[in-house]
Formats: structure tokens, C-alpha cells, sequence
């Protein structure tokens, strides 16, 4: 059944259509004659059985973490634990109303502090809210937090944001929507920060810098600390994008590195489903000079009146917040199972840390040291567009070699493993890297997933040019021209009305 719309194999039987879509005055009274349909809509009759396995057939075309390996750089796709959804489907979690009283919330209010109070840890910040929703939207808000204390300073003259090359396209989009001007700096030969190059470009009018340590590269900054002195001694704060720091938890933070401000996104370091498995939760974590500012409401807590033991919990304004950047507490979801992940595995997320760095050099030194019989096949080996010899979670490679030695470019690679029933590595980011892949195995995947994927990726590279400039060759939709695709999209079902 690959097509519901063409199929019709329940005569006079399945799901019937209401009346009221039609133009019948009695079923449709109160419709406006102007919303009334003219026809019924070409929607399929099925039976229950049919249905149901239509909608497992396209349960089977999706491609998820749960269904293979998705070594997608910079986003790290790991493994999100089971346990996680029984907590958050429990009825005095699933089942409040956002607008309840707080005397009704007293659980739920219970987990979000605890979470603030654990991300403040991690991060070496002195307050955090569950606000926001997204990384970019966390960004966002941290840049209005830092916007409004200069602004407080009398510094409105302070209107530019130093970004690095290496960037999430995010930091610069999320800068310019609070007006600042972007000033990008270059990267060292190394990939690193330039030192230098920062000093060329700060003075009394840099509002903030924005940096990821580990970078998109993935390798540590080792100067961050001095970057961070240089930033603030012009009077800028230092903003850290949290991106990656499931490679750095437990042992170090961004507050040690000299950072003002923080986002998290719980859907990677802490297990929350993103992409296509779910909504995304980017809190925001402060020092205490930027508090004040952070977007409502925080959840804070007095000691019980009338004697009684325990907490009272409570929502709380900052007195010069921003406002809200997202209705109702956040993702309530999202950071209840987040909580559920940080509450299993405490003070063992050193671990989570240490293991991603470990397969991430591990899965680099498969691919980039092959046996002398594979090396003989391929014509150009990738060059590491990371030259430091150890990484933290993820690594790039530049297929470039590759390109010119055999005309097939990261991109045919990348779509070769989906052949081999593999998410393809992030393409062409960070840009700085010439036909780039960035790979990230995370912390959840063992040695010999990890073993048989180098083995298909140096595979590829032996394989017939042409088979993989015209890959993919397993897919339901095979190779397609996405310029075109790109400026025609089709959004809905050829047959839907």
C-alpha cells in the first residue's frame, strides 16, 4: 500500500466523511456558505486494518535514532532512554494545566528548580531559567539579557558582536535580531581562535563575543581564558553557545572559561528527542549581574509557613526582565525528561562526557589510519579538517583530496551511506572546512557500530566513482535535482484538497 490515495479496498465500508463538509443545510447549519465545500475531499476510504498499516509502511521510511546510526555532527543524536518517556506520561506530570495555581504545581515546580540549579552547576553560572525553547531562541534571549545591562550602563554605544568564522550560523542570525552589527573574525591556521585577531577588533563599542568551546571543528580552545579577559577588559561580556558541551560536563564548565552567559540545549546533552522525535528546550544560564534581566518567569522557593517542613514553590519575576520569549514555563516536556536523564546518571555524566570524547577519537583514528591494503585502493585519502591530534566529541574531515583525485565530493559520500542504512554526516559545515564532513558518534553508540562504519565509509571510497556520484540507490526517492526541488516545493499531497 504505498499509495492510501489510490487505494480504495473498502467498498462502501471504512471511515465515512461528514456530511457538513457538504453544502446540506441541516448538517452544515451555522457554516458559512462561503467555507461549505463544493465536493468532498479526495481522502481515502480504508478499513481500520488498512489504516493501520498504511501508517506502519510509513513508520518504516522514517529514519531515526532508534532505527540506526546518525552520526549528525553538532547535533548530537544520541540514544534517548525509554525511561525517560514513563516519567514524563505520568498524570501528575502529563496531565497539569499550565495555567493551574502554583498550589497545584508544586511537583512539577520542584523539577524545574532542581534543573536550575543543576544547569547553574554544570555551567558555572549563578542563575538560569527554563524559558526558552530552542538554542537559537536561548541565544537570543542571553543577547537581550547582555543588550539590557549595557543598555542600564548607559553603553547604547556598545552595538557589535564578534563571532568566529567557525560559528553556528544561529550566533550572528541571533545577534542581528537584537540589532547588533556582526564583526566576524577568522580562524587560525589551527582552527582556533585567533587571539590576535580579536584584539584588532575589540573596543568600547563590542557589546558581547559569542563562542562554541569545543568549536564546530571540535577541538577545545586552549586560549578561551584569555580571549575572555580580553573581551571584558574593553567592557563586553562573553556569551557561550552550549551546543557542545556534552563533550566538556564535569570537567570543566563555561564559568571557569570566563562566560557571562550560557545556553543549554537539553535535546542534546541531556537526551531530550529533537528533530523530527521532538521539540527542543534552550535555557539560559547567567552570572549574577545579568540575573536581573532573564526572561520570566524563574521558578524560586521559601521554606513552608506555620511550621511546616519542606519547600513552597513559587514563580518569580526578575525586576528588569525581558519579558517572555515563549508562552506559558517552556518546554515542560522536554526538561522533565532531561531531569529524569541527569537524576539517573548524576554524578556520572563525567562519564557521558569521556565516552563521547573516546568514540569520537576512536571512530577518527578508524577512518584516518586504514590498513596499508585499504589505503592502496582509495586514490586520495580525506584530509582531517581538524589537525589536532585529539578531538572532543565530533571531527571533521575535507573530502577535498578526494574531489579532485576522483571527481566525488563529500556530498556523494554522504548520500553512499544512506545506502548503508546510515544518517549521513552534516554536509559542507562548518564552512570553513572544504567539502566537509563533520561526524559525531555521541557517547551511546559501542565499539562495533562504530568499527562498522569506518568500514563502510573507506568501502565507499574504493567503490566505482560513478556509483557514488549517483547514490542513493536503496532510497524510496533516489538522487534529484534540488536546485530545482529546492525552488519548486511541493508541500502538499498531489491529490489532497
Amino acid at each position: 500500500m504505498s499509495d492510501i490515495f489510490a487505494f480504495n479496498g473498502a467498498t462502501n465500508s471504512g471511515y465515512a466523511q461528514p456530511a457538513a463538509l457538504l453544502g446540506d443545510a441541516e448538517a452544515a447549519e451555522g457554516i458559512p456558505l462561503s467555507m461549505r465545500r463544493a465536493a468532498l475531499p479526495q481522502w481515502p476510504r480504508a478499513s481500520e486494518p488498512e489504516l493501520v498499516r498504511h501508517f506502519t509502511w510509513l513508520s518504516r521510511r522514517n529514519f531515526g535514532i532508534d532505527t540506526g546510526f546518525y552520526p549528525l555532527g553538532s547535533c548530537t543524536m544520541k540514544h534517548n532512554p525509554r525511561v525517560n518517556e514513563k516519567i514524563v506520561q505520568l498524570a501528575g506530570i502529563n496531565d497539569l494545566h499550565p495555567l493551574a495555581p502554583e498550589s497545584h504545581l508544586q511537583g512539577l515546580m520542584s523539577i524545574f528548580y532542581e534543573m536550575q540549579e543543576m544547569l547553574a552547576h554544570c555551567a558555572g553560572m549563578d542563575e538560569v531559567t527554563l524559558q526558552p525553547v530552542a538554542g537559537a531562541q536561548g541565544e537570543f534571549a542571553a543577547i537581550r539579557c547582555i543588550q539590557e545591562y549595557h543598555r542600564s550602563n548607559g553603553e547604547d554605544n556598545r552595538d557589535k558582536v564578534i563571532v568566529p568564522d567557525s560559528a553556528h550560523g544561529t550566533n550572528p542570525a541571533s545577534a542581528a535580531m537584537c540589532g547588533y552589527e556582526i564583526i566576524e573574525i577568522p580562524s587560525g591556521e589551527d582552527g582556533r581562535l585567533d587571539i590576535e585577531a580579536i584584539r584588532a577588533v575589540v573596543g568600547d563599542d563590542t557589546a558581547a563575543m559569542m563562542v562554541t568551546n569545543p568549536s564546530t571543528l571540535g577541538v577545545f580552545e586552549p586560549e578561551i581564558a584569555e580571549a575572555s579577559e580580553i573581551v571584558h577588559a574593553a567592557g563586553g561580556q562573553m556569551y557561550y553557545d552550549g551546543a557542545n558541551f556534552n563533550a566538556i560536563l564535569g570537567k570543566t564548565s563555561p564559568g571557569l572559561m570566563g562566560f557571562d552567559a550560557v545556553h543549554y540545549n537539553l535535546h542534546k546533552t541531556f537526551s531530550q528527542p529533537h528533530g523530527g522525535g521532538g521539540p527542543g528546550s534552550g535555557p539560559i544560564g547567567v552570572k549574577s549581574h545579568l540575573a536581573q534581566y532573564l526572561p520570566k518567569p524563574v521558578v524560586d522557593r521559601t521554606e513552608k509557613e506555620d511550621g511546616l517542613d519542606g519547600w513552597k514553590y513559587f514563580w518569580r519575576v526578575p525586576i528588569n526582565s525581558i519579558g517572555k520569549v515563549q508562552q506559558w514555563h517552556g518546554n515542560a516536556g522536554a526538561v522533565v525528561r532531561s531531569w529524569a536523564f541527569y537524576r539517573r546518571y548524576g554524578r556520572e555524566l563525567e562519564k557521558m562526557s569521556e565516552h563521547a570524547v573516546l568514540n569520537a577519537n576512536y571512530l577518527r583514528h578508524r577512518i584516518l589510519n586504514p590498513s596499508a591494503e585499504v589505503i592502496a585502493k582509495i586514490p586520495a585519502m580525506p584530509v582531517d579538517g581538524a589537525p589536532a591530534e585529539i578531538v572532543k566529541h565530533e571531527f571533521t574531515l575535507s573530502m577535498s583530496p578526494f574531489k579532485d583525485a576522483t571527481g566525488v565530493t563529500g556530498k556523494d559520500v554522504a548520500k553512499r551511506l544512506l545506502d548503508y542504512g546510515y544518517m549521513a554526516p552534516t554536509l559542507y559545515f562548518p564552512m570553513i572546512v572544504p567539502e566537509c564532513l563533520m561526524i559525531e558518534p555521541t557517547e551511546t553508540e559501542s565499539k562495533e557500530v562504530l568499527d562498522k562504519f569506518a568500514e563502510d565509509f573507506l568501502n565507499i571510497l574504493t567503490e566505482d566513482p560513478e556509483l557514488v556520484k549517483n547514490a542513493p540507490h536503496s532510497t524510496d526517492v533516489g538522487r534529484v535535482d534540488e536546485v530545482w526541488a529546492a525552488r519548486n516545493l511541493v508541500l502538499r499531497h498531489p491529490l489532497g484538497n
